[in-house]
């Protein structure tokens, strides 16, 4: 039996023609979200000699500060004013701030340490965690294709576990935290700027307290290795909002099903810098377990293509009887 959607994700007969347009957008929004995202690899390294820590605070406060400069341009303040009034929505990105801390974080380190590879299975594993999150948190039913899918990735998990000698932790935090960040956005009714302005906010104070005491240790990279290099920090506000602002976009007008399959493509950029150009080692055992989690995507992208297939005839035919 297929999921049961809640209601802000089901189809629509009535009036489905004006959502299409919505669609589209939804999907360029994903499309330019994961294209950027997937290249990340080759931009933290440029970082160096910057921490993870660091380089994550700069990330926090560079965004905020270019995300109110927008909202300043678009006089639309009293939008971010209305969402932190709102007591359940303020908890909601609040909490949506610290699950995107962590998969900054950790994501920022394990690129930097050597692990794109590992990092790219970790958002591979992703749209199999959000399915886990509908049954979950939502109270879904999978069908027979789905339960496949997630025992075939539970498989690779095994399989790369033994590879490792140790559990993905990295890939394994990467995927629920971020499936958990995609998940609050979508229950927040909210645009994407003034959302990521709250969650920026939210994170800026601890970001701002930590840079104090990096530079009191001597540590801090920011204005102490060359012009270069405090530009290439202060771009981690761009290349960190552009593809949020997208996302943030796109979750509001695409289903979760549709997200999870614009999904594969970040990790599939990821998996190939980490392999072409990283040059990261991939043992034969380790290449069986990330081919298990390619079957269970698969599965389950045959079986969520069929699923939208019969929706479009069944609204079609519908259509029909009513004209």
């Amino acid at each position: 039996m297929p999921p049961r959607w809640p209601p802000c994700c089901a189809v629509a007969i009535p009036g489905r023609s004006a959502e299409l347009p919505d669609n589209r957008k939804g999907l360029v929004y994903g499309f330019g979200a994961y294209l950027l995202w997937g290249l990340f690899p080759l931009y933290w390294p440029l970082l160096k000699p910057a921490g993870a820590i660091e380089i994550l605070a700069q990330r926090m406060l560079w965004s905020l500060l270019l995300i109110v400069g927008v909202l300043v341009a678009t006089r639309n303040l009293a939008a971010v004013r209305r969402l932190v009034a709102d007591r359940a929505k303020l908890a909601r990105l609040s909490l949506a701030a610290d699950t995107v801390s962590v998969n900054w974080g950790v994501y920022i380190w394990a690129v930097n340490a050597g692990h794109v590879i590992e990092t790219s299975l970790g958002y591979f594993i992703n749209p199999l965690f959000t399915i886990m999150l509908g049954v979950l948190v939502l109270k879904e039913r999978l069908n027979r294709a789905q339960w496949v899918a997630v025992g075939i990735a539970t498989l690779a998990i095994v399989v790369l576990t033994v590879d490792y000698g140790r559990l993905p932790w990295i890939a394994l935090t990467l995927a629920v935290s971020f499936g958990c960040y995609g998940f609050l956005k979508k229950q927040v009714s909210a645009g994407a700027v003034e959302s990521l302005a709250v969650e920026t906010a939210v994170m800026a104070a601890p970001a701002l307290l930590t840079l104090i005491v990096l530079a009191e240790q001597s540590r801090l990279a920011f204005g102490h290795h060359g012009a270069a290099n405090t530009a290439l920090l202060v771009g981690t506000g761009v290349v960190t909002a552009i593809p949020l602002l997208l996302f943030g976009a796109a979750a509001r007008r695409l289903p979760l099903t549709s997200i999870g399959l614009l999904q594969y493509l970040a990790p599939v950029l990821q998996f190939a810098v980490g392999v072409g150009i990283r040059h990261e080692p991939m043992p034969l055992a380790r290449l069986l377990g990330f081919v298990l989690v390619w079957v269970a995507l698969v599965v389950l992208t045959v079986d969520a293509l069929a699923r939208r297939r019969r929706a479009g005839d069944l609204a079609r035919s519908a259509e029909a009887l009513a004209a």
